[in-house]
């Protein structure tokens, strides 16, 4: 990544903080919009945003606090900065249609806090497995402030084994209703960002955990009902680690390319700012074909204008009629040289 410029860097660093976002949420059974969680980002970077306005809150929140853990990571962890992260996730108050505690920790008469799964039976009674308990709401004062004293004091151990460690601890003491996983692997980040020394993230963790959500549930049960040894969840960390950072190779690949194309692109059309923002959805997606109404939808302009923009791109050679006439019409980007 030193090796190329700061605009290959940022656009790197922003795809992995949207990555980051939308792939913790949806661990938890949360779909963000892609494209609204990169421009909120953007946004925030001083980067021109795929749409425009602001994203919903929920996004908004998370947002907020996986670049409060990555861009702020060298500023001391502490419980109002947690609170404040749980808090951010829910901005309405609610879980779902639940009202849930927010920005405190859980309560006793929240306990016994578990973890279970299991069908529902006819009398809405829900057959429980308890994959995990948590300790009692009773003990978390003290247990946080141990897992902080901890955070913030250097004993010498790897940093990445220490982000590992940082997550299972959290997400064990499962200090709040709702937000425990997305917090616990914020704090992962926050470590690895410690580790790394820089505020740019240039692979996901959590893109890589949500492809191997199933064995991340298996080995967190396993080693939370287990001995108190985590071998076993420090091995499968590391190389969870280890593939993301593989795996981020087809994420700088992908906007090497693009860069490559505009590159192409801005030696025969100097486009406007409508034309810029389509062309780069084209990009993005893969060349796919384009209408005017699509076009239109897409600039956020009218027929008309979509229409002139598109005759003024096939024109400079960018853009390429397909054979169907009429309203039916679709146009491709040129093939690159």
């Amino acid at each position: 990544m030193l090796s190329l410029g700061f605009q290959f860097r940022q656009q790197t660093n922003l795809e992995n903080l949207a990555d980051e976002v939308t792939k913790s949420s949806a661990i938890e059974g949360t779909i963000f919009d892609p494209a609204s969680v990169r421009s909120s980002i953007a946004r925030r970077m001083g980067l021109p945003p795929e749409k425009e306005g602001f994203s919903d809150r929920d996004v908004e929140g998370a947002v907020d606090m996986i670049l409060d853990a990555t861009q702020h990571y060298d500023q001391p962890l502490t419980e109002d900065r947690l609170l404040g992260w749980q808090a951010s996730l829910f901005p309405a108050g609610r879980s779902g249609i639940q009202r849930i505690a927010v920005g405190k920790w859980r309560t006793p008469a929240m306990d016994p806090m578990q973890v279970v799964s299991g069908p529902i039976s006819r009398d809405r009674i829900r057959r429980k497995h308890i994959h995990f308990e948590a300790p009692a709401a009773s003990r978390l004062t003290g247990e946080v402030a141990a897992f902080l004293k901890w955070f913030e004091t250097a004993d010498g151990t790897d940093p990445v084994l220490r982000a590992a460690i940082a997550h299972l601890w959290f997400v064990t003491l499962h200090p709040f209703e709702d937000g425990n996983g997305r917090v616990s692997r914020a704090i992962a980040d926050m470590a690895l960002a410690r580790s790394e020394g820089s505020a740019m993230r240039f692979y996901s963790m959590s893109a890589q955990i949500e492809r191997e959500k199933q064995e991340y549930y298996r080995i967190l049960e396993t080693s939370q009902k287990g001995t108190l040894s985590i071998t076993g969840w420090l091995e499968w960390f590391v190389g969870c680690f280890e593939r993301s950072v593989v795996g981020a190779a087809g994420t700088l690949k992908r906007i090497m390319a693009k860069a490559a194309r505009w590159e192409q692109l801005n030696k025969r059309v100097e486009p406007n700012e409508r034309q810029r923002k389509v062309l780069n959805a084209l990009l993005d997606n893969g060349d796919e074909e384009l209408s005017t109404s699509k076009y239109a939808k897409l600039a956020g302009a009218s027929l008309d204008t979509a229409l002139r923009d598109i005759k003024h791109l096939i024109g400079a050679g960018v853009l390429k009629p397909g054979s169907r006439g009429g309203r039916s019409r679709k146009y491709t980007l040129v093939p690159s040289r």
